[in-house]
């Protein structure tokens, strides 16, 4: 998995991996692997999330705050 930015320095968003349909995330505070994929979270906001972490800023707000519980369970 790629290291997160974290631009900011207050993401709870540690590191991430982008995939042709789906994207992995790790957070700073578990173990666990969240997978967002087009079929659960929808194809827009994932490759919205692929920018952001590309970014380094605003993936956890952004994950928080329109795709918390579509990840793929």
């Amino acid at each position: 998995m790629e290291k997160y930015l974290n631009r900011n320095n207050n993401s709870g968003v540690s590191h991430f991996e982008i995939y042709s349909d789906k994207i992995e995330v790790k957070f700073t505070k578990t173990n666990k692997i969240y997978s967002y994929s087009y079929a659960y979270a929808g194809k827009s906001h994932v490759d919205k999330m692929k920018i952001l972490a590309e970014r380094g800023h605003g993936l956890n707000t952004y994950i928080k705050t329109f795709v918390n519980n579509l990840y793929d369970k």
